[in-house]
C-alpha cells in the first residue's frame, strides 16, 4: 500500500484555527499532527506589571465561552494567597454561575458542533432542517445558560460584575427568582438531550485513558476540590506543578501538557464522569444508565453523552442554588495584596483550568501561567488519532476525514470561534 498524506487545512465546528496532518506508509500510522497555528496570545506577559485585582478581568478575555472560568480560576487563586474566604452565598452565587456556563457551552458542543457528525451533516445548519424541533429547544436551553450569565454577571460574554473577594454587586432575590421558570423548561429539555445521546450511533473504539479532575468528598466538583486521577493521582491545586508539565512541539503554537512520568491524560466531561459519577445527582445518575453510559466509559465518542448528563445535572443544580439563594452581605469583601505565590483550579466546561501567579508585597503581579483544557488534552487527541486511523484505512478519503475531525471534536477543542468547514488534501507518495 502506498503512503500517504491526509490534511485537514482548517478545522471546523471547533473554536479557533487548527489544522490535522495523519501520514500512512505501509499501512499504518507514521505521524500524527494537530496542528494550532494561531499566534500567540501573550496573555502571561500581559498580565506582568499588572495590579492583582485585575487577572480576573484579563484572562476572562482569553475565551468567549468559558470566561468566567478563567475569572473565577484567577479570583480563588489570589483570594486563596491573601487568606480570605468570601462568605459562603457568595460561593453558592459562583457555582450557580458555573452552572450557567457549563450549560451554554455543552448545549453549544451537543448540538451545533458535535451531533452532526453522528446524524452525517455537514454543518448544524442542514442538520436543522431536518431536526428543526430538535434545534430550537436545543437553541432554548442554551438561552436559559446564557441568562444566567446575563443576570449575575451583566452580561453573556465577558462578564463584569465577579471580582477578588466576591462580587461588585449582589443580585436581589427577585433577579435571581427570575430565573426558575427558564430552568424548569431547560430541565426538562436536558432530560431529552441526555436521551437523544444515548440514541447515537458510536464506533467501537475504547483506550486506556489517564482521566484527571477535580474532586469534592461533597458536591460534584467545578470551583473546589483536589485533584485525582484514575491512576492513583490525589493531590492539593498547589501541587501542580510538581506533578504535571508542559512540553513545546513544534508543530503546535499551543503546549502539550503531560504528567511527569505517565504521559498523556483526559480532562474534561468524560474525565469527570468516570471520576465523579457517585457524587452525580440520582436523576442525573438514573438518565446516564438509561442512555447506555456506565463506569468506566473508556469510548471517547461517548463524551457527547458525558456533556448531555452534566447539563441536566447543571440545570437540577442551578434551580437548587436559585431557591435557596440569599444574597451575599456584603456583596465583596476588601482583600489586601500578600507576596507570594498564587493557584487556583476550577473546571472549566472542556477540563480543569490551572493559574498560578508570582505576586509581590504591593499586590503587583511579576509573573503568571495559566493551563487551559484544550492543552491539556491535545496530546491525548493526537494519540486517539494514531490508534483510531488504521481501522478507516480502506474506506474512501472523505469518510477518513470526517471520522478524524468527528475524533477530534470529541474533545471540543477551544482554540477560539472558526467559521470554516474542512478541506481535505492528499499527497500519494
Amino acid at each position: 500500500m502506498r503512503g500517504r498524506t491526509i490534511k485537514v487545512d482548517m478545522l471546523a465546528r471547533v473554536e479557533g484555527e487548527g489544522a490535522l496532518t495523519v501520514k500512512v506508509r505501509q499501512g499504518g500510522v507514521d505521524d500524527v499532527q494537530l496542528r494550532i497555528f494561531e499566534p500567540p496570545r501573550l496573555f502571561e506577559a500581559f498580565l506582568r506589571g499588572r495590579d492583582f485585582r485585575e487577572a480576573g478581568d484579563i484572562t476572562a478575555r482569553i475565551c468567549g465561552i468559558c470566561h468566567s472560568a478563567y475569572q473565577m480560576t484567577a479570583s480563588h487563586a489570589m483570594e486563596d494567597l491573601c487568606g480570605v474566604k468570601p462568605d459562603p452565598r457568595v460561593r453558592n452565587l459562583r457555582r450557580l454561575i458555573s452552572c450557567g456556563e457549563w450549560i451554554e457551552s455543552h448545549t453549544l458542543h451537543v448540538y451545533l458542533l458535535h451531533a452532526p457528525d453522528f446524524l452525517g451533516y455537514e454543518d448544524a445548519i442542514r442538520m436543522a432542517q431536518d431536526y428543526g424541533p430538535v434545534v430550537a429547544k436545543a437553541l432554548k436551553l442554551k438561552k436559559a445558560g446564557n441568562l444566567i450569565m446575563s443576570t449575575l454577571l451583566g452580561r453573556e460574554v465577558h462578564p463584569v460584575n465577579m471580582r477578588v473577594g466576591g462580587f461588585w454587586r449582589a443580585p436581589s432575590r427577585e433577579e435571581v427568582a427570575s430565573l426558575e421558570a427558564p430552568l424548569e423548561e431547560a430541565l426538562e429539555i436536558a432530560r431529552e438531550t441526555v436521551q437523544f445521546t444515548g440514541g447515537l450511533t458510536f464506533p467501537d473504539f475504547e483506550q486506556n485513558y489517564q482521566f484527571v479532575a477535580l474532586r469534592s468528598e461533597d458536591e460534584y466538583a467545578i470551583n473546589h476540590g483536589r485533584l485525582v486521577s484514575n491512576k492513583g493521582l490525589d493531590i492539593a491545586v498547589s501541587e501542580y506543578e510538581q506533578y504535571f508539565v508542559e512540553e513545546q512541539v513544534p508543530h503546535s503554537t499551543a503546549l502539550h501538557s503531560v504528567v511527569k512520568g505517565s504521559g498523556a491524560y483526559l480532562v474534561g466531561p468524560l474525565a469527570r464522569f468516570n471520576l465523579n459519577f457517585d457524587k452525580l445527582s440520582p436523576t442525573a445518575q438514573a438518565a446516564a444508565r438509561e442512555a447506555g453510559m456506565s463506569v468506566p466509559c473508556l469510548n471517547p465518542f461517548k463524551s457527547i453523552v458525558a456533556r448531555a448528563v452534566e447539563t441536566l445535572y447543571a440545570c437540577e443544580e442551578a434551580l437548587r442554588l436559585i431557591r435557596t439563594y440569599e444574597p451575599p452581605q456584603p456583596a465583596a469583601v476588601e482583600v489586601s495584596p500578600v507576596a507570594g505565590v498564587a493557584t487556583g483550579c476550577t473546571e472549566a466546561p472542556r477540563g480543569i483550568l490551572y493559574h498560578r501567579y508570582t505576586v509581590d508585597e504591593r499586590g503587583v503581579i511579576l509573573n503568571a501561567k495559566i493551563v487551559p483544557p484544550t492543552s491539556q488534552n491535545q496530546k491525548r487527541i493526537e494519540m486517539d488519532l494514531r490508534a483510531l486511523v488504521p481501522a478507516y484505512l480502506d474506506e474512501p478519503e472523505e469518510h477518513l476525514t470526517w471520522r478524524c475531525e468527528q475524533a477530534i471534536r470529541n474533545y471540543d477543542p477551544c482554540i477560539s470561534c472558526s467559521t470554516h468547514f474542512l478541506r481535505l488534501n492528499l499527497e500519494r507518495l
